[in-house]
Parts: C-alpha cells; sequence; structure tokens
C-alpha cells in the first residue's frame, strides 16, 4: 500500500503538500486469523479446521479433507476413510443441471444424511445401555423423539425404521402430530411408547384413547388438572383403559438461554398439590392403577450434569412417592434438554454449549434415578428420554451460496488536477480540515488525521445538502477519506457477503432468540480465508443477517470472492425447518436425501425435491396464482403483439414456477416454458445446457 504522504504530496497543490520523506508504517493485521504454525507460512486444510473449530462442534461427523472440502463422516467414529463423502461433490451433484449429470435443483439447499440420524439414535441408545449396566440398574431405556423437532416425512420414518430393534418410540403435541405419530407407529416396535404431550381438548384424548384401541403403546400425559376430567369420561364411552402420565412442576430450574419453561412458574405441568388431587380422583374413580408415567422437562439444552442430577433427584423422589400413594407406576420420563455442542468448547458456562457428552448425561440420569428408587425401596422404572436436538441436529446441512460482496476501494482515485479543482469548490473550513489533516500526516499523528479526514467530510456533505457542492465533488472527498483511512489502517475490515437465503425462513432461531450455529466455507478450506465479513440475506429487512458467530465471533474468515462460493450452516436439523416463515415470499429449501455408498462417488442420492415455487409460496397466503397468470397474460395481449404477449406470457409461467430465490441469468425469461405449467402445478423447469452462472440482482 502507498505511503499515505506520498501518494497525496504528488496530488496536493503548493501549500498544501505532504511531506514527501514521511511514510506510514504499513497497516496492522486486522483479520484476527491464528498465526501459521509451519515455517514457511503455508496454509493447509488443516489450519481451516482448526480455525473454524471443526473438530470440536463436527464430534466425529463432520472433518476438512484433503482436498480443502467438508468431509461428512456417516458413521461417526465408525466411518472408514473410503465411506467418508465429500460436501461439495454432493452439492454439485445436487445443483448442477440434469444435462450436466446433476440434478437440477435450486439454492438454498437441505442436505440430509440418514446414516449420521441412524448412528445418533444408536449411540444415544448405546451410552444408556452401557450406563445401565454400569450401574446395575434393573430396568431398560427406551427413548421417543419429540416430533416437534423436526416434522418432515422421511426423518420420522427413519427414526422409528432406524429405532425399531430398540423400541424407540415418538412424542406428539398436537393433533396433526398425534395423527402422524399414530400412523408411523403401525410400522414400529408394538413396545414403542407415544407419548401425548401437549394442551389437549376431547377430539386430543379421543384420538390418543383410540391409538390405544388399536394396539399402540400410547400414554396420556397430564399437562393441566382439568384434562383428567376428560380422560375419565372418554374412556368409559370409548370403552378403552387408558394409560396416564403427570407431567411434574419441579423446584429445580434451568437458569439459561433455554430454561423458561422449568421451575414451579413454567408453563407446563402439575404442582405437587395438584399431583395429589389427581391421585386422589383416579382412586375415587377406580382407575389409580392407570397412572403409570412421571414426566418432567428442566428445559433445553442443559448447561450441566450438575444441573441434570438436580432435577432427575428430585422427580425420582416424585415418582417414588406416587408409587407409595398405590399408582402402578412404570416409567420416568425425564423429558428433553440432552444438549449440543454447538461452538465445540464443550463449556457449561456458555448457551452455546454444554460440559458433557453422551455417555456422561447417561451416567448422570441413570445413577440418579437408581439412588433415589434404592433409598425407598422402589422397582426400577424404565427411563425415557424426549431427547430430539441431539439426534437430529448433526443430520442435515443448510447450504448456500454468496452471490456478491460489497466492495472497498471503490471510490475514485484523485489526481492531482482533481484535488486543486476540489479544494477551491468547498468552504474555508474544509480547507482548513485539509491543511490540518497535512500537518497532522508530517507529525505522524494518526489519529488526527482521521479527526480532521472525518471533519472535512461532514462539512462537505453540508455543502452538498444545500446545493453548494456537486455530487462529483462529494465522491472525490470520499476518495480522499478512504485512502486516509487505507493508509493509516484504519479501513473497515469487516465486508458484507451478500448470500442467496433468507434467514427468516431458513434460520428463524438465530434471528428470533439468538441461537448461533457453526456457519463456515463448505470449500477452498486449503487457501487462507484473507477477510472477515457478515452475511446478509435476500429479504428487504436490516434484520436479515448474521452477524453472530460461534465462540462469540461478530464475523466470518472469509475467501474472496472467485467463481462460485459456498457456505454451510451446520447443527441446524432441529426446529428450523418447521420455524421458518414465508418472510417476503421467500419459500423453503430444496431438499436432497444422501446415503453413504460404497460405488465410485461414495453416496448415493435418494430422494431430490426442488423447493417451493413463487405460485406455492403465494397460495400459502391465500393467493391464486392460476388467476394471477391468467390476469398477467389478458393484461399482455392487451398491450403487445401477439407473438411478443406469448414470450411474456411464457415468461411468467416460468416465474411463478421457480423457486423464489436468485436463479442464473440463463435462467431468466430465456427458455420456454409451457402457459399451462403454472396451472398444472409443475416444478421448475432446468436448464438444457450447462451454463456460467451469473446472478439476476443489482
Amino acid at each position: 500500500m502507498p505511503a499515505l504522504a506520498c501518494c497525496v504530496d504528488a496530488a496536493a497543490p503548493p501549500g498544501y503538500a505532504f511531506a514527501s520523506n514521511f511514510s506510514f508504517p504499513a497497516p496492522v493485521d486486522f483479520f484476527g486469523l491464528p498465526p501459521v504454525t509451519t515455517g514457511d507460512n503455508h496454509w493447509s486444510p488443516s489450519h481451516s479446521a482448526a480455525l473454524y473449530n471443526v473438530d470440536g462442534w463436527g464430534g466425529s461427523y463432520f472433518s476438512v479433507n484433503s482436498a480443502g472440502n467438508i468431509s461428512v463422516r456417516p458413521h461417526g467414529s465408525d466411518t472408514l476413510s473410503h465411506q467418508e463423502m465429500d460436501l461439495l461433490k454432493i452439492v454439485k451433484k445436487a445443483s448442477d443441471p440434469k444435462s450436466c449429470g446433476g440434478l437440477g435443483l435450486q439454492f438454498p439447499l437441505i442436505v440430509r444424511f440418514p446414516d449420521v440420524l441412524k448412528n445418533r439414535l444408536e449411540s444415544l441408545q448405546s451410552a444408556f445401555d452401557y450406563a445401565i449396566q454400569s450401574e446395575g440398574y434393573d430396568s431398560h431405556y427406551q427413548g421417543v423423539f419429540p416430533v416437534k423437532c423436526n416434522q418432515d416425512r422421511f426423518v420420522v420414518e427413519d427414526i422409528v425404521n432406524f429405532g425399531s430393534s430398540f423400541r424407540f418410540g415418538l412424542e406428539a403435541g398436537s393433533k396433526p402430530e398425534l395423527l402422524l405419530a399414530m400412523s408411523c407407529l403401525c410400522k414400529g416396535s408394538p413396545e414403542a411408547l407415544m407419548v401425548c404431550n401437549g394442551f389437549k381438548d376431547a377430539e386430543y384424548i379421543s384420538l390418543a384413547l383410540v391409538a390405544n384401541k388399536l394396539g399402540l403403546n400410547t400414554v396420556i400425559v397430564m399437562e393441566q388438572e382439568e384434562e383428567l376430567d376428560l380422560i375419565i369420561e372418554l374412556s368409559k364411552k370409548l370403552c378403552v383403559k387408558p394409560v396416564i402420565g403427570v407431567r411434574a412442576k419441579l423446584r429445580t430450574k434451568h437458569c439459561g438461554h433455554f430454561g423458561s419453561t422449568s421451575g414451579e412458574k413454567g408453563k407446563f405441568g402439575l404442582t405437587t398439590t395438584q399431583i395429589l388431587k389427581v391421585v386422589k380422583k383416579l382412586e375415587h374413580a377406580g382407575m389409580l392403577d392407570c397412572l403409570q408415567l412421571l414426566h418432567f422437562h428442566i428445559g433445553s439444552q442443559i448447561p450441566s450434569t450438575t444441573l441434570l442430577a438436580d432435577g432427575v433427584g428430585e422427580a425420582a423422589q416424585i415418582y417414588g412417592e406416587l408409587v407409595r400413594l398405590g399408582a402402578n407406576m412404570k416409567v420416568i420420563d425425564i423429558g428433553g434438554g440432552l444438549g449440543i455442542d454447538y461452538d465445540g468448547v464443550k463449556s457449561s458456562n456458555s448457551d452455546a454449549s454444554v460440559g458433557y457428552d453422551l455417555q456422561e448425561y447417561a451416567a448422570t440420569v441413570v445413577h440418579a434415578v437408581r439412588r433415589a428408587c434404592d433409598r425407598k425401596s422402589v422397582k426400577h422404572p424404565v427411563i425415557c428420554s424426549e431427547s430430539g436436538r441431539a439426534i437430529v441436529s448433526h443430520h442435515s446441512v443448510l447450504v448456500f451460496e454468496a452471490v456478491g460482496v460489497n466492495a472497498h476501494g471503490s471510490s475514485p482515485a484523485l489526481s492531482s488536477l482533481g484535488l486543486e479543482c476540489l479544494l477551491e469548490e468547498v468552504s474555508e473550513d474544509a480547507r482548513v480540515d485539509y491543511h490540518n489533516l497535512s500537518d497532522a500526516a508530517i507529525r505522524g499523528d494518526y489519529e488526527a488525521c482521521l479527526v480532521y479526514t472525518e471533519e472535512m467530510k461532514q462539512r462537505c456533505v453540508e455543502q452538498f445538502k444545500e446545493g453548494s457542492l456537486g455530487i462529483e465533488q462529494l465522491a472525490a472527498v470520499e476518495g480522499l477519506c478512504e485512502l486516509v483511512r487505507n493508509a493509516v489502517g484504519a479501513a473497515e475490515p469487516v465486508r458484507k457477503y451478500h448470500m442467496n437465503l433468507s434467514v427468516f425462513t431458513s434460520l428463524p432461531d438465530l434471528w428470533s432468540i439468538d441461537q448461533v450455529y457453526p456457519i463456515m466455507p463448505i470449500h477452498r478450506l486449503e487457501e487462507k480465508p484473507t477477510a472477515r465479513g457478515i452475511l446478509t440475506d435476500l429479504t428487504c429487512d436490516s434484520d436479515g443477517k448474521i452477524d453472530r458467530f460461534i465462540n462469540g465471533e461478530t464475523s466470518l474468515p472469509l475467501h474472496e470472492l472467485e467463481g462460485r462460493y459456498y457456505l454451510g450452516m451446520f447443527l441446524g436439523g432441529a426446529y428450523e425447518e418447521a420455524l421458518g416463515g414465508v418472510h417476503n415470499l421467500f419459500g423453503g429449501p430444496s431438499l436432497v436425501r444422501v446415503s453413504q455408498s460404497d460405488g465410485p462417488h461414495g453416496f448415493a442420492v435418494t430422494r431430490a425435491v426442488m423447493g417451493p415455487s413463487s405460485g406455492d409460496v403465494l397460495r400459502v397466503m391465500q393467493h391464486q396464482p392460476e388467476l394471477m397468470f391468467e390476469t398477467l397474460k389478458h393484461r399482455a395481449q392487451e398491450y403487445l403483439h401477439d407473438e411478443d404477449a406469448a414470450a411474456l406470457a411464457s415468461g411468467l409461467a416460468r416465474s411463478f414456477n421457480n423457486m423464489p430465490y436468485l436463479l442464473p441469468m440463463s435462467s431468466c425469461w430465456c427458455s420456454s416454458a409451457g402457459e399451462d405449467d403454472v396451472v398444472a402445478g409443475a416444478g421448475p423447469a432446468v436448464e438444457d445446457e450447462c451454463e456460467q452462472w451469473t446472478y439476476c440482482c443489482d
């Protein structure tokens, strides 16, 4: 970078020249990258893995391969080297045009790995099996998946299928979720639990009783005392003996980011007084033997095993008391709360981390239940958990593409004549600021240089607002300011990378509750990232950005934008897909489901679905895209010649059928799509030839 004094000296008029023998030192490094440890300053994939802490949050499922791409290890720590899958190759297979051997899917893209899902289920079961054996526990563990975490059909069906051998069940919190669970568990283990949580009306309870009648192992968990009257009345009408559980409000409270549902003032559950009333009412109705399960929930992302042991111990005491009162207790349901390590630091002091692993979690639960039950000489119950986040978070990756970046150094360079003309146009006060700037540069007073530069700029802005300074002169002043900031190393170090994505649709938790996720490039990791950036989305909203990252960072190390540049958001398989809305009428992402294969590519695509079209999203908001298309088509026929009207109608049909996200330039209004496509609800057409991608964006 040229020295400030020399640069301006060559351009400044007499009387305002900077000293030609003065120069600024090289700017300091603002990028915050860790020092390279190799002697020749060579950057390697291992440096990128350390920079983004992939080994920390990725656990045994993600790594950086020798090609500099993210590698997926579908079987966790049991994955063999030849079974690893290159994420970039998968993304290219999904997004390349069909004529090039791809699937023609648009971004953003969710990539699902059912093998990872299977491994997470097996790992959770193994952790509890080991803890039960180690503790000498006299019963067993069987978990349920809370459907609210991810209601995708194939995710739920996979969980039922993969978990059938160890009686894994489902938890429902609404009537649609209950219908879903009933249908799926018809193909699961007959011993698998179907836990019915949430607020309930007569229809909900009737459905749960019907499920019991159909041979499904159904438990109706009371969230409110009033639900018991409905359960008793409807069970008699339907001639079904119900299995009942109660959700207890514990005194143990999780005070972290996700702890608002815990404690005595939590939204759900019964107090000890209410539980006693339920016991007496069931006893009076001759149905106390129906009470078989105790449920509680400390809160999501439980940070430490200390808090976990406290809550489980308290609940186990209540369980023992219910046994003493004559209830036919069999199951203790510890709810959710098994956390995952989003930032890879394994710390109980971070809302984005937890201070334990699966084995420590299971050991803490089993020990606390055994200890409390042994003290009361109570038979050890079946242990159930509703661990949703820990099961599904790792199995999907959201991949999106950078389509632009704000440019630095874009202000025009100043010539000697240009600067002289500028100083003639600006006010006397602004010329004094320039003189002071020159003196400060000679003294080497960097801070004063910035102060006088900013003052000069503000005076010129006021002149422009008053109409006494032209836009060319204002741009020249901005160029001078940029030159000074660059020379003293004070240029803005963080750039804005524009993403083909909607934060509100695909990452709602990040926007609404400040949840952070691991985000990083999925390729070019053999190169040292030389920039830092925040990520902005396509929406017309200032909140449509990502400026919070793991480890408390407010920007992300990134590469210069050269060609296609893909980033991935990891550990987002829970909640995000169902929570996303249609802000700015952006719909959901495309989806590809990939299994590990021993074939030549190392993976097999088992399902590929294009994301919702513009027409689909319009329908969600009660619009009628078919009628909208006809209105515009008739308008075109009124205003244009027949041939032009037909071409325009073809382009309109294509726009209704394409996803709302950015498309290659070649895909916009340049290939014929049948006018009936939008009426038939056909998916977006795919280009017949390989195209170089440029983007339709301002």
